[in-house]
């Protein structure tokens, strides 16, 4: 249709008007489209700063303006988060609790506790969750907004400014946000404004932003790939941005694609406000190693029975199941095997126990054992009409029930007493999963 034209002289005045009303439609509609590509977005990302020593520091004031590390207190633990005191000393996230001890002989251990920090974190969820029109929760204390054509009301930064002083008001958490309009360069931004800082790249000036920093900066460079990087002289993301994609694509693949782009401030990914889990999974690292092969299969016995009740409670199937061995000697080994989708104990259980039994020939003291369900689907168990019967269908009913009104610990098999659980926190609310806190290595 051509949109310059004029409407064509109809009959009727009903269908002169109706067919008016179409014409003046398309010409928004073209006009929309003509002018997309002209809408900057206006990605804004905050980060709760030393999220989890905050927390600890509103129920302990005197933790204030001390080094405190907080994770896993045993011989084998792992920093999950540090005071800005203890960074000073070279300690970061995912270090040893006995390196960062070693680093640091006066820092305060505290272990971590994962309900008050999910607390907190559901606090800050729902003040954003009233006032930002759309939100992605990227980890416990980390969110993407998009206020994409906001400034057509009012100024998106003053408005993010608002939201910051409206979630320190009633959180009492200090947290610093960056501004743009993609989620590589406010991600950048935020670092750059740490602590309890804010930051706005105003569009079309993401290159010099990112110019003078170092690729570490990059949220996808890794330390692995940053000293690939740095062997071949490249730190700085200006040193990036001078050289053909195609270079880095040959270097890295396509992650040096994707990290080409990044460094000159082009990133299209979009704000997702909700995203399914494809699998769900539990590990055990041991206080020693071991090679008690009844106590490993209890352990795994356990996990099993519990992500099979997760399943279950969330209305989900499994097609694969992964058995996981990390050994003394650090190497890790894994076998998976497809199944017929399903969520039934018995069966994920029997099946775990066989992966187990062909996976661990080494013989060597074990260090952790895992178990991962995957290729995830929505859907009920089927009954089996030849193995299942009706006595069997009743009484996981009524397990399952007493599970979720009492937890899960309530009702196990004897084979899996002394085991842990892994939380009655629901795996498919659409938020990231959360990492223990005081998690071991």
């Amino acid at each position: 249709m051509n949109l310059n034209s004029e409407p064509a002289v109809c009959s009727t005045p009903g269908a002169a008007k109706c067919q008016l009303i179409i014409f003046h439609f398309l010409i928004l509609i073209n006009l929309v489209i003509t002018n997309f590509d002209s809408i900057k977005r206006s990605i804004l990302h905050i980060d709760l700063d030393t999220f989890f020593v905050s927390c600890e520091r509103l129920l302990n004031p005197t933790l204030i303006g001390k080094p405190v590390l907080i994770g896993g207190t045993t011989s084998r633990g792992v920093v999950a988060s540090c005071s800005y005191e203890a960074r000073r000393f070279g300690i970061k996230s995912a270090m040893p609790m006995r390196m960062a001890q070693q680093l640091c002989p006066e820092a305060i251990v505290i272990r971590g506790d994962s309900g008050l920090y999910s607390k907190y974190s559901y606090l800050v969820t729902e003040v954003i969750r009233e006032r930002a029109p759309m939100y992605e929760k990227s980890s416990i204390d980390e969110f993407y907004l998009d206020l994409t054509g906001m400034d057509h009301f009012f100024g998106c930064y003053q408005w993010a400014i608002e939201l910051r002083d409206q979630i320190h008001k009633e959180s009492s958490l200090p947290l610093s946000m960056g501004l743009s309009i993609n989620k590589t360069v406010s991600k950048v931004s935020t670092n750059e404004a740490k602590p309890n800082g804010h930051l706005q790249v105003i569009a079309g000036q993401e290159k010099p932003f990112l110019s003078p920093l170092s690729l570490q900066k990059i949220p996808s460079v890794g330390d692995k790939t940053f000293a690939i990087l740095r062997e071949m002289g490249l730190e700085k993301i200006h040193t990036v941005q001078q050289m053909p994609k195609d270079l880095m694509q040959s270097l890295l693949g396509i992650n040096g694609g994707a990290i080409w782009d990044k460094c000159q401030g082009i990133d299209q990914t979009p704000v997702i406000p909700y995203t399914e889990r494809k699998s769900i999974s539990i590990e055990r690292t041991f206080e020693r190693d071991t090679i008690d092969v009844h106590k490993m299969g209890s352990i795994l016995l356990a996990m099993a029975e519990n992500l099979a009740f997760q399943l279950r409670n969330g209305v989900k199937l499994t097609s694969c199941v992964t058995v996981k061995i990390r050994y003394a000697d650090m190497n890790v080994y894994s076998k998976q095997k497809r199944i017929p989708y399903t969520s039934c104990d018995r069966t994920l259980i029997d099946l775990t126990k066989e992966l187990f039994r062909s996976l661990y020939d080494r013989r060597l003291r074990v260090r952790l054992v895992g178990v991962r369900y995957s290729h995830l689907v929505c859907g009920g168990h089927q009954i089996n009409f030849l193995e299942d019967t009706e006595q069997q269908c009743q009484l996981y009913q009524a397990m399952d029930m007493l599970r979720k009104r009492y937890g899960q610990d309530a009702v196990k098999r004897a084979a899996a007493l002394g085991s842990r659980a892994i939380g009655r926190v629901n795996p498919f609310n659409g938020e990231p999963p959360i990492i223990p806190a005081h998690r071991r290595a």
